[in-house]
């Protein structure tokens, strides 16, 4: 399958209606985290099929997706390169991993991160130095520290939690909306392996953090104890 195939099934596929209501829901308009992004209007079960169709795409043919101002096109490129993934050789990983970071700028929305870095960066990096999750932690693009947070996911659901905690402590004064609710979301992961561990990060921190954060991480508490944690007052066991 070709290139040239794909735009011409893309072209089919596209729903001009379905495309205003998604650019309304990933905020794409002026001043938004997504300002100009542009979408086709095809929803994700399709794009996967799409993927499956167009899975032996070169790397050169992937680079035109993800560096392409439609956001499904970009989209399906990162389904590609995790269906290679996950049957790749560690060689082959090397390639994947490096066809990602170089082409990062292209991966500029909470989906494109959140369904992808775990199962990409997060997978590469279980058995590897986890530098590069702190540089991005620190950065000044919105979708890198969200990556560094997604991608510590993998981690969490290996028991393995000293990076995401450390990873999740630089990002506790973060001004973003979108990195105070991926962080959240991760804490409470992390409660529902370990409780104590969770409780234990809260405690240090609880009275500080972004109320959207904690309202996240402690969403599946019991009612007192959350009311608790709200109220910034001190917690009891």
């Amino acid at each position: 399958m070709s290139l040239s195939t794909f735009r011409k099934d893309i072209k089919k596929l596209s729903n001009s209606e379905k495309a205003q209501f998604l650019q309304r829901f990933f905020k794409t308009g002026k001043g938004e985290y997504a300002e100009g992004d542009i979408f086709l209007g095809i929803v994700v079960p399709v794009q996967r099929q799409i993927a499956k169709k167009f899975k032996d795409l070169s790397f050169d043919e992937l680079k035109e997706l993800i560096t392409s101002k439609y956001h499904e096109e970009r989209l399906i490129a990162l389904l590609i390169l995790v269906g290679r993934f996950k049957k790749a050789d560690e060689n082959e990983k090397g390639k994947i991993i490096k066809f990602y970071l170089d082409h990062r700028k292209g991966i500029n929305n909470w989906d494109l991160v959140d369904l992808f870095a775990p199962k990409i960066l997060g997978e590469y990096l279980i058995d590897k130095d986890k530098s590069l999750l702190y540089k991005f932690a620190k950065s000044k693009n919105l979708w890198e520290k969200r990556i560094a947070i997604l991608s510590t996911f993998v981690f969490i659901k290996k028991k393995d939690f000293d990076d995401a905690l450390k990873i999740y402590e630089i990002l506790l004064n973060d001004k973003h909306d979108l990195i105070h609710k991926a962080v959240g979301w991760m804490l409470r992961e992390i409660g529902k392996i370990d409780l104590k561990t969770e409780e234990e990060f809260l405690k240090k921190h609880y009275k500080t953090m972004p109320r959207t954060m904690l309202r996240y991480a402690i969403e599946k508490f019991p009612e007192k104890k959350r009311k608790a944690y709200l109220k910034r007052s001190p917690i009891h066991n």
